[in-house]
This record gives C-alpha cells, structure tokens and sequence, in this order.
C-alpha cells in the first residue's frame, strides 16, 4: 500500500490554489475548489505533458499546449484533443494536514 504524502497544513491552500507534489514519481498536483480537496495526475493523456501551466477555470484544468480540458473532480477529459481521464488520487485530512497518495498499485 502506498504512503499518505502530506501536501499542506488546511489552511495553507486557499480556495483557488493548487499545488504539485510527488508521489513516488508520479506528479499529482492537489486543489482547493471552495475548501474541498481534490488530486489528479499532472498529466494530459493526449500527449502525455503537464497539466499545470494551464489555466484553472472552476472545476476544470486547461492544458497548457493543444487546450484539453479535465475536470479537477473526477479527472475526467471534457474536450478534445484528449478522450481519455487522467488518474485521481485519494484525499484526506489528517491531524490538520491535507494529504494524498497514488492508490492505483495497492
């Protein structure tokens, strides 16, 4: 089973804010949409780059190079020129401290 991976203190992360952390070498980068945390896999599935670099609009991550865009909830791809979601990762609330971790091997 993989390692919990504490990404913030609640309250470090404001609403709107995002941050990249790695969880055993894969880039998962963590939101705060109105105060509930989500994680998803900092990769566009069409061509495998990063997300971040993009652009945040509500619920959704636009990808910096071709504009494909997914959903920050469930990691879902909305638009083309990607079909495929990107990965989501577990978060939790810890003693305070916000953390996540690549479940997809356990």
């Amino acid at each position: 089973m993989s390692d919990w991976v504490t990404v913030a203190r609640v309250g470090e992360l404001a609403p709107g804010e995002w941050r990249v952390v790695d969880l055993d070498g894969a880039e998962a980068v963590v939101f705060n949409l109105e105060g509930q945390y989500y994680a998803i896999e900092d990769v566009c599935t069409h061509d495998s780059g990063r997300l971040t670099g993009g652009t945040v609009e509500g619920d959704q991550i636009i990808c910096p190079r071709h504009g494909a865009r997914f959903s920050i909830r469930t990691g879902e791809a909305l638009t083309a020129p990607a079909y495929e979601p990107t990965a989501t990762f577990p978060v939790r609330i810890e003693d305070d401290e916000i953390q996540v971790r690549d479940n997809r091997w356990d």
